[in-house]
């Protein structure tokens, strides 16, 4: 059974069509790359997906309930998260409050109970900063907790995004190009987190233009151009298949 199911997912732009009538099954506790040239409708996808914009066709399900239309907080809250393309970070907080953040959307202290420091109070504040700790761990980030994220490394500013949207406790994490900008090193230690982070339990679908990225830790790869999936399978088989060469290439330029 899909974790993520998208049925016939369409969005236009005025006379636009950015995406068109796409059928995707992402599964459970796997690793699903969603690639295409530029402007073929992936992050557009995204948006999609957690209710940034409304589809004019189609539908979304997510374990089974009908996600269609909802609004992003409420996707939020079903267990969808994600980082984005151009980099979203709160940048005059630190590396351990923009984490702690994130975390709000299951937090439960009331006003009256934060004014009074209500016991209540103090223990969720305390194991909120615990998680935030462990998280910003796990991406790689410890020891830089005090810094302002406007201060970090690039690099270091999308491993923080990850931990942001890890605090959200999610069950499919969206991961829009995670590896934009890292050096060759810097990648390899992405895809590892990735892995982990699957290991973990949660279910990874992620956009990316480093084929290295994609080819080695995908389970699955989905390609869209002009807005429909025109191919989907093993990455082995995606990186042979004919129109996925023409796709990235040009007509006639298969040989290349």
């Amino acid at each position: 059974m899909a974790m993520l199911e998208t049925r016939k997912l369409t969005k236009r732009f005025g006379g636009l069509t950015a995406v068109n009538g796409v059928d995707l099954s992402v599964e459970e506790r796997m690793i699903t790359a969603l690639i295409g040239p530029n402007g073929s409708g992936k992050t557009t996808y995204f948006n999609l997906l957690t209710g940034v914009y409304p589809p004019n066709e189609g539908n979304i399900f997510f374990n089974q309930e009908n996600l269609t239309g909802l609004k992003p907080g409420v996707i939020a809250r079903r267990g969808i998260s994600r980082t984005f393309q151009n980099i979203q970070l709160f940048q005059r907080l630190t590396v351990l409050e923009n984490v702690m953040v994130a975390q709000d959307l299951h937090c439960h202290a009331t006003v009256m109970g934060v004014y009074f420091r209500t016991p209540a109070v103090v223990k969720e504040e305390r194991e909120v900063r615990e998680k935030a700790r462990s998280l910003i761990d796990l991406v790689g980030l410890k020891g830089m907790e005090g810094q302002e994220s406007r201060n970090l490394p690039y690099g270091a500013q999308r491993l923080l995004e990850v931990a942001r949207a890890l605090a959200t406790r999610p069950r499919l994490l969206l991961l829009d190009e995670p590896a934009a900008g890292m050096n060759m090193s810097e990648s390899g230690e992405l895809m590892s987190l990735i892995r982990k982070i699957r290991d973990m339990g949660i279910t990874v679908l992620l956009v990316e233009h480093d084929m290295r990225v994609v080819m080695g830790i995908s389970d699955r790869v989905a390609v869209l151009n002009f807005g429909q999936k025109i191919a989907e399978g093993t990455p082995e088989e995606v990186k042979q298949n004919p129109d996925v060469i023409r796709a990235y290439l040009g007509k006639g330029k298969k040989r290349a």
